[in-house]
């Protein structure tokens, strides 16, 4: 008799008006085999091994992480491919996959909240604030991370989540001051609960295997347990 696994990859629907294609994902559930939902979402690079471990650490954390594959199987380590890669997804089809991801997540045995969180990096960081916005209150908790890129909406009005954002002081492709401008429209736009963190470190400050060697173990720890504590909160 085949075993269930912890960590697998799987696929689920992706409806769209006249026909239903499929998603792909890498899916992890924890220890007890049941947890809230967290939908993770990739950096410009792909789904790469680093989201997957994430997706992992999530789920020892007690979650059920579900990372979407927006490439379709594509990733890359070169930082010119990558931003050809982010820019021949559409916004709108992003949106579409994450949203079929969080129905898939919300339907799914193993999943015991009645909403999702979501946290997301580089890439994914703005495609958090776009499903936050897109989902109502399927999405109780938003954690974006240093998000760039086209996913970030013109409006937050939709956001019913409460949002945590990590954003760095020397970010030289989301620069800090826009990142204070956003927090600043979420809370005045959404009217949700917002608090942003900002740390003296570079864009994908998280990310230990980054090409751009802006990695800060410090920052990344204090980021990442800030993160879960808030995903433990929120995520009912």
């Amino acid at each position: 008799m085949a075993e269930k696994t912890p960590h697998q990859n799987i696929t689920f629907p992706l409806p769209s008006a006249d026909v239903t294609d499929t998603g792909h994902g890498y899916l992890a559930t924890p220890p007890s085999g049941s947890g809230p939902g967290v939908i993770v979402i990739q950096e410009w690079w792909g789904l790469t091994d680093h989201i997957k471990e994430i997706t992992d650490r999530l789920a020892a954390e007690g979650f059920v992480a579900l990372a979407p594959d927006l490439y379709g199987g594509w990733i890359t380590h070169d930082g010119e491919e990558a931003g050809e890669m982010m820019s021949k997804l559409p916004a709108e089809e992003g949106a579409r996959q994450l949203a079929a991801a969080t129905d898939f997540l919300l339907a799914h045995d193993d999943v015991t909240s009645s909403s999702v969180g979501a946290i997301g990096f580089c890439m994914g960081g703005g495609f958090v604030l776009a499903l936050a916005a897109q989902q109502g209150e399927k999405v109780s908790a938003a954690v974006p991370f240093y998000g760039v890129g086209q996913g970030i909406p013109e409006s937050y009005a939709g956001i019913r989540a409460a949002v945590q954002g990590h954003y760095a002081e020397h970010d030289e492709g989301y620069p800090v001051e826009q990142a204070r401008a956003q927090e600043q429209q979420i809370r005045d736009e959404s009217g949700a609960e917002v608090e942003y963190f900002y740390y003296d470190a570079g864009h994908a400050f998280h990310n230990d295997t980054n090409a751009i060697g802006t990695y800060d173990p410090e920052a990344a720890k204090l980021a990442w347990d800030r993160s879960v504590d808030f995903l433990r909160k929120k995520v009912k």
